[in-house]
């Protein structure tokens, strides 16, 4: 083990030195250890914090001009733009995930550097029509040190997506990535140094989430806490966050309902099926992981869709021709197998798949897996994280509207039907913070990405995430109310 690279945390513009205690990271498909990182403890972790917080004080980012602020997010997007093919190799090694579906993803995370790098030089602040000779300007203003709380899924992409916008706002932002893929997040630290990034804006600190993360999401002087992550780790910081009133942002994870109707061609409907449901192994919060099928299509859609389930190939993620890769961990090939065995004894029936598998006898590899469940099984109701799917015979339109709003998560949903009319009216009535209608996956800078219920809170990309990084500062300017209160001309006078 000691000759394994070690990457330490990224603090104040430099790696700093190792920490005592050390976390292996391991490559899910081939269960060998790819580097070490630091599992920082709790004196290190306040250290930081306090550090950053003297950063965001001294103004060199927090008061920068907007066009400042777009210049170096505009660079970070032009160097990472040209240093995709080894954030795609890290990521693949550290995921999992085949190497074709993070060339295309990895693709696209440059867009959100550009979109939040104009968002800071153009979003203005605003007059309100406030009565009377007053003139009253709202100005946004950064938060201060923020945290965020990154998962392993899409390391590279969910982080970015919260550093450009708390960037983009002027704040001091700290990223404790996930234990399990922290490799590719921990490389944009000299990436933002490069592009003129401040010593000390973005702080990358590595540990368990149990203890590192617990220790950063526990600190008093943090202005705002992002977590991408499950209910239980939401659970557990809240508590603390609310005594030292620090708001939450909170995206928690799904059940996304694919809703399937006649109008749409059988082969159609089974492709958009298998893009929503196996991409990244089923390991995203909007995967397609209920289907709900409309009877008139049911049995010639199950039938199509085994047929096509069983021929995916599962194989070594840096190969073009896979199509499915490893899922995280051991722990996640159980809780796929946990799944399975469930929805078997509860009646559900076993249609393909549902065993964890290998290349060349090594990996932590699930095969795709389709069930035909009741709408209130445990797999109908219940996040798997894997490519366990639940299929679902609906009668009609009203009875997939019903089972759609079934779970307490509603983040995304699809619907796929050829029927104007019929897309709108039931995209209108399904509860989920992410729509779509005849697609799946889609995401976009200016496009809010956040649940209701236990899927979460506030929202990712857009204008909403970039205004949730800032706080609002009122200036009321009198130029015509004479302060008259304690004068005779009381009748006149003005008051809250």
């Amino acid at each position: 083990m000691s000759d394994l690279p070690h990457i330490s945390n990224w603090i104040d513009g430099s790696q700093a030195p190792p920490t005592s205690e050390r976390v292996t990271v391991l490559n899910p498909a081939t269960e060998a250890p790819i580097a070490t990182i630091d599992a920082t403890p709790q004196e290190t972790v306040n250290e930081i914090v306090l550090s950053s917080l003297n950063v965001f004080h001294n103004g060199k980012w927090s008061k920068a001009d907007a066009s400042e602020r777009f210049s170096v997010l505009s660079n970070a997007a032009v160097l990472l733009r040209s240093r995709i093919p080894e954030f795609v190799e890290l990521e693949t090694l550290q995921t999992g995930r085949p190497i074709r579906e993070m060339r295309a993803q990895l693709a696209r995370i440059p867009e959100w550097l550009e979109y939040f790098a104009s968002l800071a030089r153009v979003h203005e602040g605003r007059v309100t029509p406030f009565k009377g000779p007053v003139v009253n300007t709202l100005t946004r203003m950064p938060l201060g040190v923020v945290a965020q709380i990154t998962p392993w899924n899409h390391p590279l992409l969910i982080a970015t997506k919260k550093i450009a916008a708390a960037l983009a706002a002027g704040n001091v932002v700290i990223v404790k990535p996930s234990e399990l893929a922290p490799l590719s997040v921990l490389r944009l630290g000299a990436l933002f140094k490069e592009a003129g990034l401040p010593d000390g804006t973005l702080q990358i600190i590595c540990g368990y989430g149990r203890e590192t993360g617990k220790y950063l999401c526990e600190n008093p002087y943090l202005s705002k806490i992002d977590l991408t992550g499950g209910l239980a780790t939401y659970k557990a910081i809240a508590p603390n966050a609310s005594t030292n009133m620090i708001p939450i942002t909170a995206e928690l994870g799904g059940k996304a309902p694919v809703c399937f109707f006649p109008s749409v061609n059988v082969e159609d409907a089974v492709r958009a099926a298998l893009f929503a449901s196996f991409i990244a192994s089923g390991q995203t919060c909007v995967t397609g992981s209920r289907l709900l099928v409309h009877n008139d299509m049911y049995d010639a859609f199950v039938e199509l869709l085994v047929k096509r389930v069983e021929s995916l190939r599962i194989g070594t993620p840096t190969d073009d021709r896979t199509q499915i890769g490893a899922v995280i961990n051991k722990a996640a090939v159980e809780r796929c197998s946990s799944f399975v065995n469930r929805a078997v004894e509860e009646g559900g029936t076993l249609l393909c798949g549902g065993k964890p598998t290998s290349v060349d006898g090594k990996g932590f590899f699930f095969s795709p897996t389709i069930i035909s469940v009741t709408e209130s099984s445990h797999l109908a109701c219940n996040e798997v994280f894997g490519p366990v799917i639940a299929i679902i015979r609906c009668s009609d339109e009203k009875e997939i509207i019903r089972v759609a709003n079934m779970t307490s998560f509603a983040l995304g949903a699809s619907v796929w039907t050829n029927d104007f009319s019929q897309a709108h009216r039931v995209a209108e009535q399904i509860e989920a913070g992410i729509v779509w209608i005849d697609g799946h996956h889609l995401n976009d800078p200016s496009s809010p990405w956040g649940g209701f219920k236990e899927s979460g809170i506030g929202k990712e990309n857009g204008v909403e995430a970039y205004e949730s990084y800032t706080k609002v500062k009122s200036t009321v300017i009198n130029y015509g109310v004479k302060p008259v209160w304690f004068d005779d001309d009381i009748e006149n006078a003005r008051y809250g």
